[in-house]
């Protein structure tokens, strides 16, 4: 595969792997790997910015469209949990700015909310409905994703145990993954990353 592909990760401090001590540990860098093993040629640009909620996806759209964008993987919504933002609120921006990176060429892979009922922080009493929160957000997500042209990875599932009873599994702040975390992240969005740069070779 000669043609060389643009691959943008967009979101909050999950995307941008905040808790990683090297950027080669970081999403970007091990799915870019990912590719590249794949026989990608690949150009990766992070526009991803730690604390981002929806309300700033479209920003980091506007910063990625001008370079070319072929296959784009968005992580967010724990920082619109974490400030209330109402799910239909946070459902439509993800809609735009999928169907803004649709309109631009490229395939998008989207991963939700994550389960914050699995962060230590939260108090045990609280955590279920934390987990319930996270879902319903989750799943406004989703359906705004698969109505704008986008790809749900839905790895949550696979995930949520993992996280829940394996603390290494958490950076020191005991909120963001360590490298290990992240990398157990990567591995699961790997397939759905291959698929849509495989996709958008076809």
């Amino acid at each position: 595969m000669s043609e060389q592909l643009r691959f943008r990760v967009l979101g909050d401090s999950l995307a941008a792997g905040v808790g990683c001590a090297r950027v080669e540990q970081t999403p970007g860098h091990l799915l870019a790997e990912v590719l590249r093993e794949a026989g990608h040629r690949v150009d990766l640009g992070v526009h991803a910015v730690s604390g981002a909620r929806s309300t700033g996806l479209a920003a980091q759209v506007r910063a990625a469209a001008p370079t070319g964008v072929d296959l784009a993987l968005i992580v967010i919504g724990a920082n619109d949990l974490t400030s209330f933002t109402p799910p239909a609120q946070g459902a439509a921006l993800l809609h735009d700015a999928v169907a803004d990176l649709r309109r631009a060429g490229g395939r998008v892979v989207v991963t939700t909310a994550p389960d914050l009922g699995v962060v230590s922080h939260v108090p045990p009493a609280y955590r279920s409905f934390v987990s319930q929160a996270s879902g319903l957000y989750a799943r406004a997500q989703a359906d705004a994703v698969v109505r704008a042209g986008g790809v749900v990875a839905d790895i949550g599932s696979h995930l949520h145990g993992r996280f829940a009873a394996d603390p290494r599994l958490f950076s020191a702040d005991r909120f963001h993954p360590s490298p290990a975390g992240y990398a157990l992240i990567a591995d699961a969005l790997a397939p759905y990353v291959l698929a849509a740069a495989d996709q958008r070779a076809a």
